[in-house]
């Protein structure tokens, strides 16, 4: 720079010393005065210290999660029996083609509750399994339109202040037992621990899965949110392993090849429509060897025509297209009888090769789609071929059940860091963590706890090492982690896949146990802690508990919130004793809207 005379201009340094001097002292001042600002509210924020913690390597954390403490309110009356992701007041939002308005649709997060849901007037803990197999408090479930429009077929029926379930259905007018019978002198394979999961599609009140348990088979029982109102949270008052769903437009949430049986009982999804893609779905589901169930229009219409308000000739048609969909999909028909068909996936991979012709409908699925992705994955109306590589997929070359719980299946090897002896070590280690928490929580194996999930499961190790307890256990793999969900499958246990930052595809008031380990540590950087205690509250019966295995980094975070749900819980070792893991249990209190009567 110069002067205006032109000459250089010459910098005085005494002229800046005293200037920038007073900066240096009022910036550490300000510095000095936010530090403080910062370190005496700290308390005010809930998921920006959980988020920015997680961000930080456990190694170089300086403390602790803070967070205050919350109180969350009330929800009103009318929210007794709120399903977010299904919510009928959303219905008028989606369209109505192929019924998609009844697949998931979550709320914004501007429109989400931040309240506990109530339980319905008179509300009081369930009855407990085996008995509830039969019987409901109508109180906890009171909901008439099933027993109404039902009553001739015998689904339920109301006496006094309870529910009945006779085991009756559309198709087994005698009872479900009957029907059951039949079914296995029609699939051999049912009683001898070849089918170990099934899925039953339009479940009703899920009386054929509920007989299937006394037979060794275990079944998600599958039914959307309906005018039926309440068809799967009667199935899962009952203590029988039921999810809300509907095959639309989405891949329901479980992988490729993982079911032995699929089922239907008159459940009135149109199987030959737009292309057959709903049928494409079953097959995808269904492990090579597996078998396809339908019982109702357009089986045995030679004799059941008359009551389907239809002709002769149109139910003949149905069942021809019927056949002739499932034979150019790889599926055999296996057996008949009365009102029950039974169709085969071929495990021959020489089907699938006819496949290769571009002529050919459904044609073979290209590589463009996971075959087990299934976490808001678009139908396709293409065949998913099973792996030629993976030999021991098929039905028939699992072991049998129960033998088939403790091998590692052939598909752990898919998962990253996945070997026969990280399955081994696993299995181990929840033997003895299940035997840890049975001595913190005595009321595991006994009759207080029935529907259990495990959130976040690897392998399903909890699951397997609790099988002898009168229990089920809903396996959730994180749709963010890597998919063992197949593993799981493979083993003969159920499960489902899920993103923790929405709600579970469940009624209020359906799990009296729940359980995770390490979901916030995994989790909290993508999904607000309180949202997830407060989905967790949703779907907890009350009194039922949770297990909360957690880093000591979280682990009082987690208990502070659960303040504000009203659980009580209290902060257990490990069976190890470590000092960076705890547990804590939790029991969620019974109580009552302020405006009930």
């Amino acid at each position: 720079m110069k002067h205006k005379d032109g000459k250089p201009y010459q910098s005085d340094k005494s002229s800046w010393k005293v200037p920038m001097a007073l900066t240096v002292v009022v910036l550490c001042g300000l510095s000095f005065y936010l530090g403080g600002i910062f370190c005496s509210e700290k308390e005010r924020y809930v998921a920006e210290a959980v988020n920015k913690a997680v961000d930080t390597p456990m190694g170089t954390a300086t403390g602790p999660v803070q967070i205050k403490a919350v109180s969350f309110p009330e929800c009103s009356a009318e929210y007794q029996d709120y399903t977010p992701c299904t919510d009928p007041k959303r219905w008028h939002k989606y369209g109505r083609h192929r019924l998609a308005f009844l697949e998931r649709h979550c709320p914004p997060s501007f429109e989400r509750q931040e309240c506990l849901v109530p339980p319905p007037d008179g509300y009081k803990s369930p009855i407990r399994w085996p008995k509830s197999k039969n019987e409901c408090w109508y109180r906890n479930v009171p909901y008439d339109w099933i027993n109404k429009q039902k009553s001739n077929q015998h689904w339920l029926k109301k006496e006094g202040d309870k529910f009945l379930f006779p085991g009756g259905g559309t198709m087994f007018p005698n009872g479900v037992g009957a029907y059951v019978d039949l079914m296995q002198d029609l699939i051999p394979q049912m009683k001898d621990g070849t089918i170990r999961t099934a899925i039953d599609t339009g479940c009703g009140v899920a009386s054929w899965g509920g007989d299937l348990l006394d037979r060794g088979i275990l079944t998600v029982s599958l039914a959307p949110r309906d005018n039926h109102q309440a068809q799967v949270q009667f199935a899962l008052e009952r203590g029988i392993p039921a999810i809300l769903g509907i095959i639309s437009t989405q891949r329901l949430p479980f992988p490729s090849n993982s079911f032995d049986m699929a089922h239907c009982s008159r459940c009135l999804i149109p199987w030959t429509e737009f292309g057959g893609v709903y049928l494409l779905e079953i097959h995808r589901i269904l492990r090579p060897g597996g078998f396809w169930v339908l019982s109702g229009p357009p089986v045995n219409y030679q004799r059941r025509w008359r009551g389907w308000n239809t002709t002769i000739e149109e139910q003949k048609s149905d069942y021809d297209k019927l056949q002739e969909l499932l034979t150019s999909m790889c599926f055999k028909l296996f057996n008949k009888k009365d009102d029950i068909a039974v169709w085969q996936k071929l495990s021959d991979n020489s089907c699938y090769k006819k496949l290769d012709n571009p002529d050919n409908y459904p044609p073979k699925c290209d590589d463009g789609t996971e075959p087990d992705s299934a976490w808001y994955t678009p139908l396709r109306p293409c065949v998913v071929v099973p792996n030629p590589a993976a030999k021991k997929l098929k039905l028939d070359a699992l072991p049998k059940w129960p033998e088939r719980l403790h091998v590692a299946p052939e598909r752990v090897s898919d998962v990253r860091g996945g070997s026969a002896g990280a399955f081994k070590h696993d299995d181990d280690k929840w033997k003895v963590r299940a035997k840890h928490y049975k001595k913190l929580l005595p009321a595991i194996g006994t009759d207080k706890i029935r529907n259990v999930m495990d959130m976040n499961t690897l392998y399903g190790g909890f699951a397997a090492a609790v099988v002898d307890d009168p229990l089920w256990v809903m396996n959730v793999v994180s749709s963010y982690a890597p998919n063992t969900l197949p593993v799981v499958y493979d083993r003969g246990l159920i499960g489902s896949i899920h993103d923790w930052c929405e709600a579970f595809s469940t009624y209020p008031r359906t799990y009296d146990l729940l359980h995770l380990d390490g979901l916030f540590s995994a989790e909290s950087h993508r999904c607000e802690m309180k949202y997830v205690l407060l989905e967790m509250d949703r779907i907890l019966r009350p009194n039922g508990y949770a297990i909360i295995r957690e880093s000591s980094y979280f682990v009082d975070a987690i208990a502070t919130m659960a303040k504000g749900t009203r659980w009580s819980c209290r902060k257990e070792e490990t069976e190890y004793g470590v000092e960076k893991e705890k547990i804590l249990i939790c029991q969620k209190k019974l109580w009552y809207s302020k405006q009930s009567s």
